[in-house]
C-alpha cells in the first residue's frame, strides 16, 4: 500500500449504502483507509451495509445525499463543507453524478482535491445530460471500473487520457473463498430456498436487483423455450431485492406462471450470503440487457469456483475467456440463451469443474480487493503528490 499522510482523512460521498457494488467498494475502500491509520468518512442516506462499514471502523455521516432535488442538494454542499474543516478532510471521492456536485462544489470551496469513481457508461441523449454526467470528471483524476468504462470516459468527454485510471472493482477473497462456507450456511440456504439436497438440475443463479434492464425477464423466456423442447433440466433462483419496483416483479411472477415454470424459476429475494449461494449453484448468469460497466455478478461467482455465463458486450469481455472461464451470449438473445444453458448442462460436472477453477485462479490473480483498494489509494497519493507540486514557487 502507498504511504498517506498521518493525518490522511478520507471523504467518500455516495447516495446510499443498501447494495451494489459501488456501495461495496465504498466500504472495501474505507476499510483499506482505516487499516493504514487514516480516518473513513461516508456522507450517505445510509442503508443496510452501513453496519458494514462501521464495524470496519469508519464513520456514517448521514445526509440526503440520494436527492437529485438542487435546493437539497445545496444544502449538502453546506453540509459538506462545514464536515470538511471540521474534520480536516484530506481528500474528497466522490461514487455518484447527484451527490457529486455538492461534493465538487464543497471541495472547491475548501480547496480540497477531489475525485471521481465512473461506476457505471451513463446514458446522454441530450447535452444537458451531457452535462449532467461529466460532473464526474470535473476532479483532479477520473477512476473509471474498468477498461470499458476508461475507454466511454475519454470518447464521450474529451479528457486527456491521463487524467482517466481504470481500476477494476475487488472481490474480497477473505469472504468469497470456498472454504470458509461451512455446511450450516449450505444448509441454511437451502431451506430458506426450498431447494432439496438432492436436486438433480443445472441450478443456476441470476444475482442482482430485480430491475428490467438486468434481464430476469430475458431468462424466463429462455427458459420457456426450454420447457417447450423438453424438460429444461435447469433450475434458475433469481437472487435479488425488487427495491420497491413491485410491479416489475409482478410481471416476472405473470410470466413465470404464464409459461408454467413454477417449478423451474424461484424468485429467492435478497441474499446476504452470496458466497454460499454461489457454492449452491453450478452456474451463475449475467444477461444484462445493458452493457456492465464492471459486472461484479460475472466476477465474484468465478472467485468462487464456478464458470458463468455473461452478455458478450461490455466489461464481460474483460472478466469472462470465453471456453476457459464461462462463456459469452448474444444480448438480448431469448433463443441464444436458451442454447447456452443447454451448452452449459451438456458440458457435465467435470467440465463445468475444470472451468470453474479456472476461472477461479484467474479472477483471484486479477479482481482482489486488496489489489483494488492499493491502487485507488495509489491514485489518492497521486493527487496530493500533484498538490503540493503545484503549490511550488
Amino acid at each position: 500500500m502507498p504511504d498517506l499522510p498521518a493525518d490522511f482523512t478520507l471523504l467518500q460521498v455516495t447516495p446510499e449504502l443498501e447494495t451494489g457494488g459501488a456501495e461495496q467498494t465504498t466500504i472495501d475502500v474505507a476499510r483499506a483507509v482505516v487499516a493504514q491509520g487514516g480516518k473513513a468518512l461516508v456522507a450517505t442516506k445510509g442503508g443496510r451495509m452501513a453496519a458494514r462499514l462501521e464495524a470496519d471502523g469508519g464513520r456514517l455521516v448521514q445526509m440526503p445525499a440520494q436527492t437529485k432535488n438542487p435546493l437539497v442538494m445545496l444544502g449538502n454542499a453546506a453540509r459538506l463543507v462545514d464536515l470538511i474543516r471540521r474534520q480536516k478532510v484530506t481528500l474528497v471521492h466522490a461514487r455518484s453524478r447527484a451527490p457529486a456536485f455538492s461534493a465538487l462544489w464543497a471541495a472547491h470551496a475548501t480547496k480540497v482535491p477531489f475525485v471521481a469513481t465512473y461506476h457505471g457508461v451513463y446514458n446522454a441523449r441530450s447535452n444537458l445530460k451531457r452535462w449532467y454526467n461529466a460532473v464526474m470528471t470535473r476532479g483532479d483524476l477520473v477512476i473509471a471500473n474498468s477498461e470499458y468504462t476508461r475507454a466511454h470516459v475519454i470518447r464521450e468527454h474529451g479528457i486527456a487520457p491521463e487524467r482517466v485510471v481504470a481500476i477494476p472493482r475487488g472481490v474480497d477473497l477473505k469472504r468469497f473463498e470456498p472454504d470458509q462456507v461451512s455446511a450450516e450456511r449450505l444448509e441454511t440456504l437451502r431451506s430458506a430456498w426450498g431447494l432439496a439436497a438432492d436436486e438433480p438440475r443445472l441450478k443456476v443463479v441470476l444475482a442482482g436487483r430485480l430491475t428490467r434492464w438486468k434481464g430476469q425477464s430475458l431468462l424466463i423466456e429462455a427458459m420457456a423455450r426450454l420447457k417447450a423442447a423438453g424438460d429444461p433440466e435447469v433450475l434458475l433462483l433469481l437472487v435479488g431485492d425488487d427495491q420497491g419496483r413491485k410491479a416489475y416483479r409482478g410481471e416476472l411472477e405473470t410470466q413465470i406462471a404464464a409459461a408454467g415454470l413454477q417449478d423451474d424459476v424461484k424468485i429467492v429475494g435478497h441474499c446476504d450470503d452470496m458466497p454460499a449461494a454461489y457454492l449452491l449453484a453450478d452456474l451463475a448468469i449475467a444477461p444484462s440487457l445493458e452493457p456492465e460497466a464492471f459486472g461484479r455478478t460475472a466476477v465474484e461467482p468465478q472467485v468462487m469456483g464456478r464458470p458463468v455465463l455473461a452478455a458478450d458486450h461490455g466489461a464481460a469481455r474483460e472478466t469472462v475467456v470465453p471456453g476457459e472461464t464461462g462463456w459469452l451470449v448474444a444480448p438480448g438473445n431469448a433463443e441464444a440463451w436458451a442454447a447456452a444453458l443447454e451448452t452449459a448442462r451438456q458440458a457435465g460436472p467435470s467440465n463445468r469443474h475444470a472451468m470453474g477453477q479456472a476461472a477461479r485462479a484467474r479472477a483471484r490473480r486479477l479482481y482482489s480487493v486488496d489489489a483494488m483498494c492499493e491502487a485507488t489509494l495509489n491514485v489518492y497519493a497521486r493527487v496530493l503528490e500533484a498538490r503540493v507540486l503545484e503549490r511550488r514557487p
